[in-house]
């Protein structure tokens, strides 16, 4: 089976295909026919030793994908063989068959191709998750989403737009902010060219944005603070400028908001019915033409290097997809 295959921590730029060893359907598991792969930016952190999952060498990165199942392991109902499925994997998806725990599998919706299916195991559930569980929004509501045209971005407008939020978008360049409008975004902010803190208060009328969704950190947090509503949240969703930023907790007090956080993840070990929650509502959004996941570029298996660059570079939006 060829795959990808890291035996130390490398350079993205050196991975490579070889053969490894074929996947087994152990009890609770499958083993899928990988059509598409996601690639998410802590891929690009877990092959150099930086991020806070560390495996086993040898091991193969991916930790999202689209398939068809091809064995089902001892004590599996919900699959059969043929069944076009997607799953977070955890590890294993850039190769052409991933072993996955038939717990974090689901059956792909009518209509949705591999490619599509790819991108939504991860992106999906956390903004809908952030949003719905955490951040408590409601219809009518005005939601800031910072790098809006990025994989939980684009889903983060997408999803607000379908609970009848109005939804302010942050972007780099008129390229991604088309995108972010295409998304359903109904306001535009290029963050390199505006002072966005003060676009954002004149697009609300002085008030400001009652959530605002945050999957960058660093000083975009701190500036978050400054264009937040009265009873506003702020949802921190991840930290890509790569800082972790302090808060100055008397804007908290001042404001009357609060700062929430989610971990999709770990619902896995802490509220597991919220799982089957959020797909169940994820699909019937899909069903209406509400969310669809948006595709920046296929990249062969041997191409990953180049995949996880325009990734880490962000030249990409949407998702970047592995079809091996």
């Amino acid at each position: 089976m060829r795959a990808i295959v890291v035996d130390g921590w490398t350079a993205p730029s050196e991975l490579a295909v070889r053969d490894a060893p074929e996947p087994v359907a152990g009890p609770g598991s499958l083993v899928v026919d990988v059509r598409a792969a996601g690639c998410n930016f802590f891929d690009i952190l877990m092959v150099q030793g930086q991020y806070q999952v560390k495996p086993p060498f040898p091991f193969v990165p991916g930790a999202e994908l689209a398939g068809t199942v091809r064995t089902v392991g001892a004590g599996v109902d919900r699959f059969a063989p043929g069944d076009r499925v997607f799953a977070s994997a955890g590890l294993g998806a850039f190769a052409e068959r991933a072993q996955v725990p038939a717990a974090a599998t689901w059956k792909m919706p009518d209509g949705m191709s591999f490619e599509e299916a790819a991108g939504l195991p991860i992106v999906y559930p956390t903004s809908y998750a952030g949003l719905v569980f955490r951040a408590g929004l409601r219809a009518g509501e005005t939601v800031l989403v910072h790098a809006a045209a990025g994989g939980v971005g684009i889903a983060a407008v997408q999803i607000a737009k379908a609970l009848g939020a109005r939804v302010i978008a942050t972007a780099g360049g008129a390229e991604k902010l088309a995108v972010a409008q295409e998304a359903g975004a109904d306001e535009l902010i290029d963050y390199r060219a505006d002072d966005w803190v003060e676009a954002v208060k004149r697009a609300t009328g002085g008030r400001g944005a009652d959530v605002i969704y945050d999957s960058v950190g660093g000083d975009v947090t701190d500036k978050s603070l400054k264009c937040i509503a009265w009873n506003g949240r702020l949802l921190v969703i991840g930290f890509a400028s790569g800082d972790i930023p302090s808060v100055r907790l008397n804007r908290v007090l001042l404001k009357n908001i609060a700062i929430v956080g989610l971990h999709w993840g770990a619902h896995v070990q802490h509220e597991p019915a919220r799982i089957g929650e959020t797909f169940t509502a994820l699909f019937e959004l899909y069903a209406q033409g509400k969310i669809r996941p948006v595709v920046f570029g296929r990249y062969a298996l041997d191409e990953l290097p180049a995949a996880l660059e325009a990734l880490g570079s962000r030249r990409s939006y949407g998702k970047i997809v592995v079809t091996p």
